[in-house]
């Protein structure tokens, strides 16, 4: 018994070396968490209109750069790989091939402003709901390319395991982007009070300040010479299309989930602005509970690539089962949270707010909560293994399945919503029965195995032909942990 709860803690892929890469990845995506969260509770004190509109208008921003941000974020795949294979000259390459993405996406995602005022305008929401909305994505489009090219950057630390860097970098940019948000929203520190658009501004500068630091601290020394972080600053065809063939299904189904969301929220938003902010506010509480397992998701994509380029898949397996334990037990502790004790969550929305006004959209926002409550290990699932299978290139399942689920919960909720006179809580339990299914089906393609062959690198000239498998290698033999950290 002691031989086993020391290999589940400290033997390869065990649960040690996955809370060293989770851990700091955890911290740097509650940071955008905190960012989020203070950002809904700013606009919440501004005004209704500005928080209602906050969420579609911001979804739908996400919505044009999730193609591209999809693929440069699968830059870390392929970082993980060459690494775990040590193939250190190829990583700084791969990463510049995510950085031509995002610098395509920068002018890209600014010429869809034309397209603004006709969408909302369209949205069937209150007029005085469109006018915001429109100012919000109009401020936050200049930044969409800059998370895509942060993403590309990032993933040079975090495909290594160096997650540290990546928890200082993303935190201290939040805590810039959070000073900012109040600042600019409300006329403070000597700012104008820009209100809807000084919390889009400040998010758009928070995101370029992460380029140029990732920027800068990928064309330091320490990189160049062993990662061709200066010298693998050109566009190499071969490779780049390697990465399109592996990435864009990643980027299809970063599109197909949230433009599914997004249309999601349009629908609900002829509900009314009431049930709209009711809404609004539930999934800006739940980012509590998603943001941290989708950074343990990025870990779990890193310990992947890198045992697989190893050839060590069984490795790879006991990995990505005790990242789902770690983030299930976390996602356990919310879920307490959410119906134990709600007004733990909600109470900071409520303050500088008239009682009255928030006490109704309080009761509403708890009854949400449970919905979330009961998808959230679901959720976590669905992170985890989806992560794990595309860490190891099985992208084209997550393309079909992303293609052929997503547009269910919206065609749900405008059949009951529009046809049959559902209101608010059946467009719930068609998100909450979507997000369940899609945690099974990724569960059940991690068990399918198939991914334990895959690998998204090109074969080293010196490779043999067959991938060898470590199915009778002792697994304390190998190495515990290849991450760097510093």
């Amino acid at each position: 018994m002691l031989g086993r709860l020391t290999r589940f803690w400290r033997g390869p892929a065990g649960m040690r070396e996955v809370l060293v890469l989770s851990l700091p990845l955890v911290v740097s995506t509650l940071s955008w968490t905190v960012m989020n969260f203070a950002d809904r509770v700013f606009l919440i004190w501004y005004s209704d209109e500005a928080v209602a509109a906050a969420l579609p208008a911001g979804v739908l921003s996400f919505v044009i750069i999730c193609f591209p941000l999809g693929v440069a974020t699968y830059v870390n795949a392929f970082v993980a790989q060459y690494y775990g294979a040590q193939r250190y000259g190829r990583i700084g390459l791969v990463v510049w091939q995510g950085v031509w993405i995002g610098l395509i996406s920068v002018p890209a995602a600014v010429a869809t402003n034309l397209l603004a005022p006709a969408i909302f305008a369209g949205s069937g929401h209150s007029p005085e709901i469109a006018v915001q909305e429109v100012i919000y994505y109009q401020a936050l489009s200049w930044g969409a390319g800059a998370m895509v090219i942060a993403a590309a950057l990032s993933s040079f630390f975090t495909g290594r395991g160096n997650m540290r860097t990546v928890m200082i970098v993303d935190s201290a940019c939040s805590m810039v982007d959070i000073v900012l948000d109040y600042a600019w929203i409300f006329g403070a520190l000597g700012f104008p009070a820009w209100g809807i658009a000084g919390a889009a501004w400040s998010t758009v500068l928070g995101q370029w300040l992460k380029v140029i630091v990732y920027l800068a601290l990928w064309l330091s020394p320490r990189y160049r010479e062993k990662y061709q972080t200066l010298a693998g600053c050109r566009f190499d065809p071969a490779l780049f299309k390697r990465l399109l063939h592996f990435g864009s299904p990643n980027g299809v189904q970063f599109l197909s989930e949230v433009g599914a969301f997004s249309l999601f929220l349009l629908v609900v938003g002829k509900l009314g602005t009431f049930d709209l902010a009711a809404t609004s506010l539930a999934f800006n509480v739940n980012s509590l509970a998603f943001m941290p397992v989708y950074g343990i998701g990025i870990a779990t994509t890193t310990l992947v690539g890198q045992k697989l380029g190893q050839n060590h898949p069984r490795l790879a397996a006991r990995g990505t089962w005790n990242a789902f334990l770690l983030a299930a037990g976390y996602m356990a502790a919310v879920c307490v949270l959410y119906v134990g004790v709600p007004d733990a969550l909600l109470w900071l929305y409520g303050l500088n707010v008239d009682p009255a006004d928030f006490g109704a959209l309080r009761d509403l926002t708890i009854v949400l909560l449970r919905f979330v409550a009961f998808y959230c290990l679901f959720d976590a699932m669905l992170t985890i293994f989806a992560s794990a299978i595309k860490g190891a290139g099985d992208t084209r399942f997550v393309l079909i399945t992303t293609l052929v689920t997503s547009p269910l919960p919206v065609l749900a909720t405008v059949v009951g919503i529009d046809y049959l006179g559902m209101g608010l809580f059946w467009s719930w339990v068609a998100i909450t029965t979507w997000i369940t299914v899609l945690g099974l089906i990724y569960l059940a393609r991690f068990q399918q195995g198939k991914w334990r062959s895959m690998r998204v690198i090109e074969k080293a000239p010196t490779d043999e032909d067959d991938i060898a498998p470590d199915l009778d290698e002792p697994l304390d033999e190998v190495p515990a942990f290849s991450g760097e950290t510093a």
